[in-house]
């Protein structure tokens, strides 16, 4: 064992604890050296991925950063790395578009190591009858007074923007790759989030995902946020929090559940030579051992479909996984340009102010597709 390899991860236990127990594990058995740091999650969305590839060898990323990747020509594509067979393989074993998400300019970025989405979060104890099913659901417990957050802060109005929007049939972008969303679709999704936005506890408004469900095993504020990434570890909290229950999102009826893909892959820097070594390390980690029980046992979040359906690891997380996987099957998979990162915290920002100000839906919807717009520089290839 000779080479040393620098990874970068985001600071939360589903990112961190399980590469870092496998690292040691295999450096203990002098099969490969990794050492992982980590900075906030929020650090990702700042922190150009040249200069994060330019100083580590392993980076944890999300699929939207691979357009950027690729325009600074700072990753390996993972077919010259593993072969065209591994990645066939991988994509028959992946959930949902987990690895289809990393695929952009006919090749793939990243390995899946970790799958989310939006889903439903509820505190059982604090609602009345079965979790919502549907829109018109979520809605009628908002118009009931029932505490209901939604998940605005950040990047993440946006987000919840386009769940909606896909829930009701017209995923943002995909029709037409140069036109975000129809103006029937934008307006009803636009009065949907705004109305929750509205009647939310303020002190969940600032709050990114974790921090809102946080909020939710504390206290008793908010009883159900109908969109939110899911986090497993928040089915089993420390000792004097309350466990969350995750399900699947809203959906309309008739339809499937829809949620904006998250998660996280494993990119290979240019500035690394991978050897025979770390590839086997990585391939493990994507390997049903690793993904159906080191990663479940180390706090992480499984990107395999045996893993999100083997009976073991949902007891062991109050069926986390089964009750979400039918939205991350069909979860939306999010534009990746080089220019979509900006966009998207200036999207969400201008849904805020139009949240706040109760600005017309069409003027807010006309100023996010400009954004939109002036976001793609010459279009996704």
């Amino acid at each position: 064992m000779s080479a040393r390899w620098r990874g970068l991860t985001w600071d939360h236990p589903r990112g961190f604890n399980a590469l870092d127990a496998a690292a040691r594990e295999a450096s203990a058995r002098n099969a490969v050296s990794v050492s992982w740091e980590t900075q906030p999650l929020e650090g990702f969305e700042s922190a150009p991925i040249a200069d994060l590839c330019a100083r580590y060898d392993l980076v944890v990323l999300d699929h939207p950063h691979v357009g950027e990747a690729v325009e600074a020509g700072c990753l390996h594509p993972m077919e010259e790395v593993f072969g065209e067979e591994v990645l066939k393989s991988l994509e028959q074993d992946t959930v949902g578009p987990c690895l289809s998400s990393y695929r952009y300019g006919g090749k793939h970025w990243a390995l899946p190591l970790d799958a989310a989405s939006q889903v439903m979060a509820l505190r059982p104890d604090l609602l009345e009858g079965p979790p919502p099913q549907t829109w018109d659901d979520v809605m009628a417990l908002v118009e009931s007074g029932v505490p209901v957050a939604a998940s605005i802060a950040g990047p993440h109005a946006v987000l919840s923007f386009f769940s909606i929007c896909a829930a009701l049939g017209d995923p943002p972008a995909v029709a037409d790759p140069d036109r975000l969303v129809g103006r029937e679709t934008g307006r009803k999704a636009y009065e949907i989030l705004a109305r929750i936005a509205r009647a939310m506890p303020d002190e969940a408004r600032p709050l990114n995902p974790i921090g809102l469900l946080d909020l939710m095993t504390r206290k008793d504020s908010v009883a159900l946020c109908p969109l939110v990434y899911g986090y497993v570890n928040y089915t089993t909290p420390a000792t004097g929090l309350k466990p969350l229950q995750f399900q699947d999102a809203p959906r309309v009826a008739g339809a499937h559940p829809k949620g904006t893909l998250g998660g996280t892959g494993i990119g290979i820097s240019r500035r690394c030579s991978p050897d025979r070594a770390l590839k086997d390390h990585l391939l493990w980690l994507m390997g049903r051992t690793a993904q159906c029980e080191f990663l479940p046992g180390h706090d992480g979040q499984p990107s395999r479909r045996d893993a999100w359906r083997d009976p073991a690891v949902n007891t062991a997380s109050g069926n986390f996984y089964l009750n979400t996987l039918e939205t991350l099957e069909h979860a939306y998979v999010r534009p990746r340009h080089a220019g979509y990162i900006a966009f998207q915290t200036a999207a969400s920002a201008a849904l805020r102010d139009g949240f706040e100000s109760q600005a017309p839906a069409e003027a807010i919807l006309d100023h996010v597709q400009k954004l939109y717009t002036a976001s793609r520089n010459g279009g996704e290839r």
